[in-house]
């Protein structure tokens, strides 16, 4: 907890630049991988650069990182045995009142409050009655030359006004808090198989959907389906529906469109009972530029929070960018981190746009050709602090929580582990996949599709960080873009997704929808994401309310309507997902199997690899069907899991997955017990077989 004046420091240059005297021979990160080498003293800067800043914060070791990060229980509105007790950090102020429905919006002297002595911190305490469960609240806050309104930066509860559309803060003390039924819960990560999903958008209506509505309508869907996590974007509240969450305003509010606080620790309940992970997609790369709701001019400083000068502003998101070199602000960003941990019972975070925290540039304009461009000076040390920091605190408060980095860049070390001079992520977004998809099928005729190429793709990581596969995010699904089934079929949707009126642009896309997304989760090394609707191909972009489409809801939304209707071949797809999750599962301790490639063919457009006991083989070719393709394979009998040109699946139905399928002895593998395993491969087709 932070009480004392806002120092900020820096670590003394000889920790940055000299190696610790008992430091080993060479750090993790080079020692897994020696192309990092030259940087090495970099590497291991920033990592003594954590160390001491850890040893600052918790005095020396006399407390815990997780003590420090307590300050949401010391600032904003809480309700104590004594009365109410409310504090704000705002050392530009020169007099805060609290102003409600209690007091009539009035700055009365019994609700003015008094600046703790040799602080930046206000405090003001009030009797039980000064204030009801349900009523409205705000600061008004005065500094030399100014005053204004504003949301405490700590409130945990924040509202809008359907009327006004006035945002205010919100007395939230309800008579029967939530009682978990799941107090404890371990999150199945092997693998890890997420479903990002946006509870507002989430309903077939054309409307703001509910936590309560997500729990009854979606969440059913999501376990029956077979993921394990969740990925929740938007929580946090924010102002503009239409920014998907990512101009937060208040960090440690749960967003009032969706329903209450009780609503969602109850989706986060049963979530957990069906064994599902719920992790939050938190903001803390920026926060909106907004002076009333947000943190933008909390007290007559914008830079309290925020970078000063050119740093200030973010120059394509309109927003505002932390100084992570401030202690406060490191406590502020912390307490958050723990917050959610802790009442809420989320088991892990998808940090957003951490590229734009690593960089001066943001990452803009950058190509990050080679190692150099991670450790050219360039690099915001404040925010690599942080981070670290971040990774730190998350997994000390929870041990099994799950960090997941989205970052473009390729920054070395980034889910590596601290130890070994990483940041400590447990998972990075493996984001060179969707965009390898997307230009395939902009820029490649069908015949040019090369497995190789493919396969170098899809595997294409450090190897020792962990990464979260996926073909497509809520990224790709925004208006402006286009999805992937968009992509492959295009205005053909709405007139040939029929069954029995398919044309062969939608024949296309329905095949190459499940090939792309089988290989992608196929050959992943920690997990796969899908986000809500793709899985079966929903066939519209995403576009909120906003004044150019008349503030209309009719493409926030998800139609489930067309998966649950048997007549249209949407079905199709989200079958197949549902039984290419289940083959990928059936396979124990997945990530542990290595991918090995089995054969590849450029001409023939054929790829092979195995994963354990599973072998997945593919055709693109868009003509070309192969009788008897042969495969040298360990020897053995294999049986078909999985067809994707199977009938059930919307394929042609070519091949006959009952039979088995046995090895040819060949005599010069003889001692690698290894034989022939010949296939029928019809075109456009992928098959999973499983050795017996």
């Amino acid at each position: 907890m932070v009480t004392k004046k806002s120092i900020t420091k820096s670590a003394p240059k000889d920790v940055v630049k000299k190696k610790s005297k008992s430091a080993p021979a060479h750090i993790g990160l080079v020692k897994n991988d020696s192309y990092l080498s030259p940087y090495e003293d970099i590497i291991r800067g920033r990592h003594e650069h954590a160390l001491w800043k850890i040893k600052q914060l918790t005095q020396d070791g006399k407390m815990t990182l997780s003590d420090f990060a307590n300050g949401y229980n010391y600032y904003g509105l809480h309700l104590t045995d004594e009365g109410w007790v409310f504090r704000e950090w705002a050392p530009n102020a020169t007099d805060i009142y609290l102003v409600g429905d209690f007091n009539g919006w009035n700055e009365l002297p019994s609700y003015k409050c008094k600046r703790i002595e040799g602080t930046g911190n206000w405090e003001l305490r009030l009797p039980v009655h000064a204030m009801e469960h349900g009523q409205y609240y705000k600061m008004r806050v005065h500094w030399n030359g100014g005053e204004g309104e504003r949301i405490p930066a700590w409130a945990q509860r924040v509202v809008q006004d359907e009327n006004t559309k006035i945002f205010s803060a919100q007395v939230w003390n309800v008579e029967k808090p939530y009682v978990w039924k799941k107090k404890n819960f371990k999150p199945n990560t092997d693998p890890l198989l997420i479903y990002e999903c946006h509870i507002g958008m989430s309903q077939d209506a054309e409307k703001v959907g509910s936590y309560t509505e997500f729990r009854e309508n979606v969440l059913p869907r999501i376990i029956k389906d077979g993921y394990n996590a969740i990925q929740i974007m938007a929580i946090q509240e924010h102002p503009y529906y239409g920014s998907f969450g990512y101009h937060v305003s208040s960090f440690f509010a749960a967003s009032s469109r969706f329903g209450t606080p009780e609503d969602l620790k109850a989706l986060i309940d049963e979530a957990h009972c069906n064994g599902i992970a719920v992790i939050m997609d938190i903001v803390h790369s920026h926060a909106v530029k907004n002076e009333v709701e947000g943190l933008g001019n909390l007290a007559g400083d914008p830079n309290q929070y925020f970078y000063p000068g050119d740093r200030h502003e973010h120059p394509a998101w309109d927003s505002l960018c932390f100084d992570y070199g401030k202690d406060d602000v490191l406590h502020f960003l912390l307490s958050n981190c723990k917050y959610w941990l802790d009442e809420y019972h989320f088991d892990g975070f998808r940090f957003d746009g951490v590229t734009s925290m690593l960089y001066y540039s943001h990452g803009l304009g950058e190509a990050f050709c080679d190692y150099g461009d991670y450790f050219n000076g360039h690099q915001d040390d404040n925010a690599i602090c942080y981070l670290t920091l971040a990774n730190c605190l998350i997994h000390e408060v929870n041990k099994h929580a799950i960090t997941i980095a989205e970052e473009v860049s390729g920054m070395p070390g980034l889910a590596a582990k601290f130890k070994d001079g990483g940041y400590g992520f447990d998972y990075r977004m493996a984001m060179n996949i969707p965009d390898y998809w997307i230009k395939t099928i902009k820029e490649l005729p069908d015949e040019a599709w090369k497995p190789s190429s493919i396969y170098w793709e899809i595997k294409n990581r450090r190897a020792d960080e962990k990464t979260i596969s996926y073909c497509e995010s809520h990224d790709q699904a925004l208006v402006g873009d286009k999805t992937i089934i968009f992509r492959l079929i295009d205005a053909d949707m709405y007139w040939h997704f029929r069954k029995g009126d398919e044309n062969e642009m939608a024949h296309r896309g329905i095949a190459l929808h499940k090939m792309i997304r089988l290989a992608t989760i196929a050959a992943m090394n920690g997990g796969y994401l899908n986000f809500m609707g793709n899985e079966f191909g929903h066939p519209e972009w995403i576009d909120f309310p906003r004044e150019g489409n008349g503030w209309s809801y009719k493409y926030a939304r998800r139609q489930w309507n067309l998966v649950d209707n048997k007549e249209l071949c949407y079905h199709y797809l989200g079958d197949f997902d549902r039984k290419m999750l289940e083959v990928i599962k059936s396979e124990k301790k997945f990530n542990a199997t290595p991918l090995q490639e089995i054969w590849h063919n450029d001409g023939d457009q054929i790829l092979a690899f195995s994963r354990g006991e599973l072998l997945f083989v593919f055709n693109f070719s868009p003509t070309r069907s192969y009788a008897d393709y042969g495969f040298l394979v360990p020897e053995g009998s294999y049986v078909v899991e999985l067809n994707s040109d199977a009938k059930e699946f919307g394929g042609n139905g070519f091949a006959d997955d009952l039979v088995e399928h046995f090895t040819n002895p060949d005599p010069l593998y003889t001692d690698q017990h290894k034989g022939w395993l010949k296939l029928y491969i019809p075109a456009r087709s992928a098959v999973v077989l499983k050795k017996k």
